[in-house]
């Protein structure tokens, strides 16, 4: 199938803006409570919608005391936190612009997207940051105002505007309309300069409207109960923004959790009790290997992998009745699932918090027996696909009729055509406005309506779309094969002792790979075999460990033909990381910086 479209289920605004439903809600049902808001003590406190408006409100008042305009670009750096949302929808109040920045964001990074987007003022979380962003003010003559988090920037505001009247900011809500621009939004810049795109308030309505209307089923964990997710996706990041807006639009009560870590997240996942989350693969990866290293330590490590397999099978059996290509489970099978079911699944659901039944994933590729597993275990996650030139979510997978290892089908409102290379080709409500300042970027990506998305996938006959690749990461080698690497890299990856892969061959005689650790799998793989951790040197070298890479490495070898497998591999020392300039802040490969900075170890891999 070359294009497939699915109609809207929503009427497209004529008016306002973004802000308008934090007015609305709140008139509705001011005692509703709308998010959660971790206090200094890691309590949880809920806010209502009216005590949201009302600080949303005083904020809006604030801002325009200091001088913020109809029209101007606002940075806000900060991690994930309750502010981040306050700040949003008060700058969207007076019809401002915010412009994310992540906290990780280097010196330089920070200048080109704060000169490049004009920004006159910025929030920053705490003191580093804002010594970041003093470092370069001087070449930001535009630049007139700083407030940080931490050290009471909501006082400061809130103070400022209690002179102003609560209709001059009504009044510059009023002048919004859905084509006003919302924010600019910086690409990640995997393969390239990072650009700002401009999404519009008509943007986010379409993609959470219509998101909102298609599964409003899965919000909640059983019928009556009140939705509500915890968000510790970057707010930088456009996935999150999307959840962001959602919540606060389809009344799903939001908590916010600023660490991805396991340690940090895991106690508010069970204080908060989520009925829904959305993530990337990283996070639903980690849990499940959490869950396999306790049954190693606690001497159940075959039950575990018994369970894995039922849970796949059990998922595999469900989605064939779905698509009426089998019966469903078996009386065996059924039974086996149910023992399973509270020996195992049971403990992955309740470390989530125990609510949560349907997850959303997206911005990385899930391998399709993660999602089998997930799936059988209780939990159905629907993956998705989507860029920030989309506003989040282009594709995702149905609820009633889950293809796991696929993206799913277009959103409601969207149409995906696969042009002759290729090419993913999407257009819809959704799709942005253009980069900001950059005529000819814009032209080269957006045609007709339609926006070329750079990656490469095919759709089947149900309309289900499969990602095969990027265009600009296709490896030829010496010898004229083309080679998309990533599916090699996610199969080698998926290996419970690897963190990252990159697979590389452009213009070289065959292809290779370079391979990272996980370390805390592997210090659990070695104290499991009774042996020390050695010095990292003498690690990559262990013939027993790399035994085990090698097996990974066939295993990824079988989904390609022969000249587009990996030959050989290295396992470095240490792993990828954004402080080296080696991975962008959503986690994803920058090849040529890695290819540069490995340049000796990706020589070494072709040395006769």
């Amino acid at each position: 199938m070359r294009e497939f479209t699915v109609p809207s289920l929503v009427t497209a605004a004529h008016v306002g803006g973004l802000a308008d439903v934090v007015f609305d809600h709140a008139a509705d049902d001011p005692d509703r409570v709308a998010l959660g808001r971790r206090t200094d003590d890691g309590r949880w406190q809920d806010v209502s919608a009216g005590t949201f408006r009302d600080e949303v409100l005083a904020l809006a008042k604030g801002l325009i005391a200091q001088g913020v305009r109809f029209g101007d670009r606002v940075a806000i750096m900060s991690r994930t936190r309750y502010e981040w949302t306050l700040f949003d929808f008060a700058l969207w109040c007076i019809g401002a612009q915010p412009v994310p920045l992540y906290p990780t964001s280097s010196t330089e990074q920070v200048f080109r997207m704060l000169h490049d987007a004009d920004v006159s003022a910025c929030v920053v979380e705490h003191e580093d940051h804002a010594m970041t962003i003093g470092s370069v003010i001087d070449r930001l003559p535009r630049l007139a105002r700083l407030w940080q988090l931490d050290a009471g920037a909501l006082a400061e505001l809130t103070e400022a505007g209690k002179g102003i009247a609560d209709e001059v900011v009504h009044r510059h809500r009023m002048a919004l309309t859905p084509q006003s621009p919302a924010t600019v939004i910086y690409t990640s810049g995997t393969t390239g300069r990072p650009r700002g795109c401009v999404l519009t308030h008509a943007n986010f309505m379409a993609e959470a409207d219509n998101v909102l209307r298609r599964y409003e089923q899965v919000f909640r964990s059983r019928p009556g109960d009140e939705a509500s997710t915890l968000l510790f996706l970057p707010l930088a990041h456009v996935f999150g923004r999307m959840v962001q807006v959602a919540a606060v639009r389809g009344r799903v009560k939001l908590g916010h959790q600023p660490q991805l870590s396991a340690a940090a997240l895991l106690p508010d996942l069970l204080a908060f009790r989520p009925t829904f989350v959305l993530a990337v693969p990283y996070v639903f990866e980690g849990l499940f290997a959490s869950a396999r290293r306790s049954a190693e330590l606690e001497g159940k490590g075959r039950p575990f992998e018994k369970a894995v397999e039922v849970a796949v099978r059990y998922a595999q059996a469900l989605e064939d009745r779905a698509f009426g290509t089998g019966p469903g489970p078996g009386t065996a099978l059924r039974v086996q699932h149910q023992v399973f079911d509270k020996l195992v699944y049971a403990r992955i659901r309740e470390a989530l918090g125990g609510r949560v039944r349907h997850a959303m994933s997206g911005g990385s590729a899930m391998e399709r027996q993660l999602g089998l597993f997930f799936a059988g275990a209780g939990i159905t996650i629907f993956e998705g696909y989507g860029l920030t030139e989309t506003t989040g979510a282009a594709t995702a997978n149905p609820p009633e009729r889950t293809r796991f290892g696929t993206v799913g089908r277009p959103v409601p409102g969207t149409s995906v055509h696969i042009g002759d290379d290729g090419e993913i080709w999407v257009a819809g409500g959704q799709v942005f406005a253009g980069y900001l300042g950059d005529r000819r970027a814009t032209d080269a990506v957006l045609r007709d309506g339609w926006l070329a998305t750079g990656d490469l996938g095919r759709l089947d006959e149900d309309g289900y779309l499969t990602i095969t690749g990027r265009k600009k990461e296709i490896l030829v080698t010496s010898g004229g094969k083309s080679v998309s690497p990533q599916a090699l890299e996610e199969r080698v990856r998926s290996h419970p002792l690897v963190a990252q892969c990159i697979v590389v061959g452009n213009d070289r005689p065959y292809v290779a790979a370079l391979v990272t650790l996980d370390q805390e799998a592997v210090a659990h793989w070695l104290a499991l075999r009774e042996r020390p951790v050695p010095p990292p040197a003498e690690l990559v070298r262990d013939p027993e460990l790399e035994a085990e890479i090698r097996r990974a490495v066939v295993a990824a070898n079988t989904l390609v033909s022969q000249a587009e497998s990996i030959r050989t591999f290295r396992i470095l020392a240490g792993r990828f990381t954004e402080e080296q300039g080696l991975l962008t802040p959503t986690l994803k490969l920058k090849r040529k910086a890695i290819e540069k900075t490995y340049a000796t170890e990706v020589d070494a891999l072709y040395a006769k």
